[in-house]
């Protein structure tokens, strides 16, 4: 049920942007590769994958009165020596993010502008994993900032809202989440680079299972910076199409587990549609 709701709400959104006319758009297919951690395994080397590979489908873009950003990932996780006691197979996993941005200074007509702060907008964000059934809402407020030499850089504020029960029963108390997200693009010589990413902090929350209490899904940090060099202006091909990279991963109480923390770097390549 909760995988057929986030794909309603992916079509109903996605009618809405093609039904409006988009004044700009960046769609992305990108793939990383590193040892990542699977939560939940007793933490320490017990819980380093053998090498994951995650494959994202990542799209932006903008209209009259705000912007969409939405991305879907497929992970292929490694086993874990835990795994391997077990003899299990390796994991795949479906996860997606959907965010819609309304200006309130675009829809207003007014400049809402001050300090740092260039504007101001009403989100509505949807967070969806299918290896549990969990589907969140995020309503929330953006701060769009001002930063000398950046393509954008936001201040995210949102409710962190479950709905219901994840597959094994437990459901959790609505938390907050506040995500700094950016994209900061340089020049080395005659070729271009870029520092992007986010990094956000979600509060804990109380779990129960059928009203009973079982404990707190930790808060988390998880910072996600990307650095990236475009090819196209290496071998002298088409720009602002082919990149390469790093992404660093760290990952404080990964999805709110006390006994797994993450500091990883992935290859990273990108292909821009």
């Amino acid at each position: 049920m909760k995988i057929l709701k986030f794909w309603l709400v992916v079509a109903s959104m996605s009618f809405t942007t093609l039904s409006l006319a988009a004044t700009w758009s960046t769609t992305e297919v990108q793939a990383q590769r590193g040892n990542l951690n699977k939560a939940f395994q007793g933490g320490g080397g017990s819980a380093e994958t053998d090498g994951t590979t995650i494959l994202t489908f990542q799209h932006a873009s903008g209209w009259k009165y705000g912007d969409n950003f939405f991305f879907f990932d497929h992970l292929n996780y490694g086993r874990t020596d835990a795994d391997k006691a077990a003899d299990t197979a390796k994991d795949d996993e479906i996860y997606g993010e959907w965010y819609s941005n309304f200006s309130l200074g675009s829809i207003s007509g007014s400049d809402l502008s001050f300090g740092p702060i260039k504007d101001v907008g009403i989100i509505a964000g949807f967070n969806f994993s299918q290896e549990v059934d969990t589907l969140y809402y995020l309503p929330g407020i953006r701060l769009a900032l001002d930063l000398p030499g950046f393509a954008f850089a936001n201040i995210d504020t949102t409710l962190y809202i479950q709905d219901g029960s994840n597959k094994f029963g437990i459901r959790e108390d609505s938390a907050y989440m506040i995500d700094f997200n950016w994209a900061f693009p340089f020049r080395i010589g005659n070729t271009n680079w870029s520092i992007q990413g986010h990094v956000e902090y979600i509060a804990g929350a109380d779990q129960e299972i059928s009203g009973t209490k079982i404990g707190e899904r930790e808060s988390w940090i998880l910072a996600q910076p990307q650095l990236r060099i475009d090819i196209g202006d290496v071998i002298g091909s088409t720009p602002d199409q082919l990149f390469l990279g790093i992404e660093y991963q760290y990952w404080k109480n990964k999805l709110g587990d006390k006994d797994t923390d993450e500091s990883v770097p992935q290859l990273l390549i990108v292909w821009r549609l």
